[in-house]
C-alpha cells in the first residue's frame, strides 16, 4: 500500500522557516510544493536549499499554481489573519506560527472560516512536544508527582544585549506586537503552563519596561495564575542570566524539573529506600541523570541541534492526523486557551 503524500508549501522564509523546511525536505508525508516569500532572493535561496518544486513572491499565485494540501505560515504576527484566511478559504489546511492571531476575536473568526471550509487550523505549540515535556506528562499521568498543585514558565532571554531585537536602526516586526518583543514568546509560556492547570480563573501581571527606551515596550514579565487550588507563574526576564526556559511542575508527592534550552530532567519524588533515605537518592540518581544529560548536550552542540526538536515530532503527528482523517494534536480548545490566557495577561484590569 503506498502511503499518501501531502502536497506542502510554505509562506515566509525567515528564520524559523529553517525547521518547517528541513521537516517538510525529509518527511515521506508530504512534498514541499513551493515557497513564497517578498524576497526574491530569500524564496530563491529557500527553494534550492531545501528542494521546492517553485518558488513564489505571491501566495495568491502559489495558492492557484501549486495547489497545496497544507500551508505552513511563517510570516510576522499582524499578517498572519489575512493570509491565512486566503488559505482557508481555498480549502487549505493552515499550520501557523505563534501567536496565530493577536486577539481571541480574530482566532474565533479564523477557526470559524476553518470549520466553514471543512479544513484544520493549527498553531505552532512545538515545545509541548519536546523530550523532557512528555516526560513530565508521563510523571502527571502515571502519578508520580501527585497531583498537581504549582507550574512555573520561566524564560531568561537577552534581547537588549544586541542582535535581532535591539537594532534601533532596523526595528524587528515584534515591537508592534500588543506586548512588543515578548508577545513574540508569551504564546509559548502560556500553552506550557496551561498543559499542567485547569482552566485559569484569576491573572495578575506585572509587566515592566526596566531597560528605558522607546524601543522596547516591555521588557520583564511577571504574572501569576490562579485555577482553583493550583497556582501558576509566567516569567520572563531579559536580564537574569544565563539564557533559560525552564518549566517546574509541582506536585503533592514531588516535582520535576527541566530547561529547553539545556535539556534535563529532575525528578525529586519518594524513593523505595522511604523518607529518610530518599533526598540522598534523588541526589544520586538526579546526578547521573544530569551527567548523561551534559554529555548529550555537548553532543547537540557540536551537531548544532536546536530546541526545536519537537517542531519535527508535532509536524510528524499533524501530517499523520490530516491524512488519516483525525483531529490534529493541536486541538481548537488548547488554541483558545492559550488565547484567551494571552488576552487575560494584557488586559488593563489584570495589571499590577
Amino acid at each position: 500500500m503506498v502511503e499518501k503524500v501531502l502536497k506542502a508549501a510554505v509562506i515566509g522564509t525567515g528564520a524559523i522557516s529553517k525547521e518547517h523546511l528541513s521537516f517538510l525536505a525529509k518527511s515521506n508525508l508530504a512534498h514541499l510544493v513551493g515557497v513564497c516569500d517578498l524576497s526574491l532572493a530569500s524564496a530563491k535561496y529557500a527553494a534550492q536549499k531545501f528542494g521546492a518544486d517553485a518558488l513564489y513572491t505571491d501566495y495568491h499565485q502559489m495558492l492557484e499554481e501549486a495547489k497545496p494540501d497544507v500551508i505552513h505560515i511563517l510570516t510576522p504576527p499582524q499578517s498572519h489573519k489575512p493570509i491565512a484566511t486566503d488559505c482557508l478559504k481555498a480549502g487549505i489546511h493552515v499550520i501557523c506560527e505563534k501567536p496565530i492571531t493577536l486577539s481571541y476575536d480574530d482566532f474565533k473568526d479564523l477557526w470559524s472560516t476553518a470549520q466553514a471550509h471543512n479544513v484544520y487550523l493549527i498553531e505552532d505549540h512545538n515545545y509541548r512536544y519536546n523530550t523532557p515535556i512528555l516526560a513530565i506528562e508521563k510523571l502527571i499521568k502515571d502519578d508520580v508527582l501527585g497531583e498537581v498543585q504549582d507550574v512555573e514558565v520561566r524564560m531568561s532571554l537577552a534581547i537588549r544585549d544586541g542582535g535581532l531585537y535591539a537594532d534601533e536602526n532596523l526595528p524587528n516586526p515584534g515591537h508592534k506586537l500588543p506586548a512588543g518583543i515578548i508577545h513574540d514568546f508569551i504564546t509559548h509560556l502560556s500553552y506550557l503552563a496551561l498543559r499542567f492547570m485547569p482552566e485559569v480563573e484569576e491573572v495578575k501581571a506585572a509587566w515592566r519596561n526596566l531597560g528605558g527606551g522607546n524601543l522596547f515596550k516591555y521588557d520583564d514579565l511577571d504574572a501569576f495564575l490562579m485555577a482553583g487550588s493550583v497556582h501558576g507563574r509566567i516569567r520572563f526576564s531579559s536580564y537574569t542570566k544565563p539564557d533559560c526556559f525552564e518549566v517546574i511542575v509541582r506536585g503533592s508527592k514531588g516535582y520535576a524539573q527541566t530547561d529547553l534550552y539545556q535539556p534535563y530532567l529532575r525528578c525529586v519524588i519518594p524513593r523505595k529506600g522511604g523518607k529518610q533515605l530518599s533526598p540522598l537518592i534523588n541526589h544520586f540518581v538526579n546526578g547521573w541523570d544530569l551527567m548523561n544529560d551534559s554529555v548529550r548536550n555537548f553532543r547537540r552542540k557540536i551537531m548544532q541541534q536546536t530546541p526545536y526538536e519537537g517542531l519535527h515530532r508535532l509536524l510528524e503527528i499533524t501530517y499523520q492526523s490530516l491524512i488519516d482523517g483525525k483531529e490534529p494534536p493541536i486541538t481548537f480548545e488548547d488554541m483558545a486557551r492559550t488565547s484567551r490566557l494571552i488576552e487575560a495577561l494584557l488586559a488593563q484590569e489584570n495589571q499590577i
